[in-house]
């Protein structure tokens, strides 16, 4: 069965807890930068400040977590959210998540990501589906017989497909080491995806990545990272590299927290969405 979603929070709680935050990352800028996620959430947490907080009032439409048998993985979830008023989702298009090291496709649901979907189209983005996939030992990236990259480029559009969605249209956002990996994957796979969007992507100011980026000449992409992010010189070297700045940019107070990625989902699935 896959994890309950979080209570539902009503805007006043959600603006209470952002404005907490922001005053509690001024005071706090280095011992963020310095600290696991893990002890940042222990922190809001005593501060009665759960990352949920910044999950958007709305309702789930079909959330479902599936198993399927990947001949590049072996046996994965599937996850997918459809917004509320929009059925199974028949035809419409996909933004692709690629989840961090810490989470699975079975997290993806605890997260509030049926809610976020729901919220981004209520707010005028045109409708979409959610969908994401476990990865492997390594992340996004093969490894020994196991092999994201393929799945994503020759399995999951056939998945989507089976399930009524528009396989073709598709966009990807990444999380963390998921955001290296769509990163990595749009180098190698230029016309698979239609957008990307990074959320702290896992790379240093050095990697090889940053060495080929001509997909992002074309691609529009957006790239968001917070200022105490231990990830944060990777970012600014990946928007330096870049042929094409990425838009949007944005930065602001924040460390690698699920509390600031959910504080810009909202704005990053609508940009996904007008591009499919």
């Amino acid at each position: 069965m896959p994890e309950a979603p979080p209570p539902r929070l009503g805007r006043r709680r959600v603006l209470r807890a952002g404005g907490a935050v922001v005053g509690l990352g001024a005071a706090g800028a280095v011992g963020w930068e310095l600290a696991p996620p893990s002890f940042t959430e222990r922190l809001l947490g005593k501060l009665g400040i759960e990352p949920e907080a910044f999950v958007p009032d709305a309702p789930e439409g079909e959330v479902r977590l599936e198993r399927v048998t990947s001949a590049a993985m072996g046996e994965l979830d599937l996850f997918t959210a459809v917004p509320a008023g929009h059925g199974d989702g028949a035809g419409l298009p996909v933004v692709v998540v690629l989840h961090g090291a810490s989470a699975t496709a079975a997290d993806l649901r605890g997260f509030g990501f049926g809610r976020f979907v729901t919220a981004a189209v209520e707010a005028g983005a045109p409708p979409f589906v959610l969908a994401g996939t476990d990865d492997g030992p390594a992340g996004w990236v093969a490894s020994g017989d196991v092999d994201p990259p393929r799945m994503l480029r020759d399995e999951l559009p056939g998945w989507l497909a089976e399930r009524g969605f528009d396989g073709g249209r598709r966009a990807l956002w990444g999380w963390s080491r998921g955001g290296y990996g769509a990163l990595r994957f749009v180098t190698q796979t230029p016309d698979w995806a239609r957008a990307l969007a990074l959320f702290s992507p896992a790379l240093g100011p050095d990697d090889q990545v940053l060495s080929d980026l001509d997909v992002l000449t074309d691609l529009p992409w957006g790239l968001w990272c917070g200022e105490w992010d231990p990830f944060r010189e990777g970012s600014v070297a990946l928007a330096a590299a870049a042929p094409v700045a990425p838009d949007p940019w944005v930065s602001g107070e924040g460390g690698h927290t699920r509390a600031y990625w959910n504080s810009h989902t909202l704005e990053m699935l609508d940009g996904l969405a007008r591009s499919l």
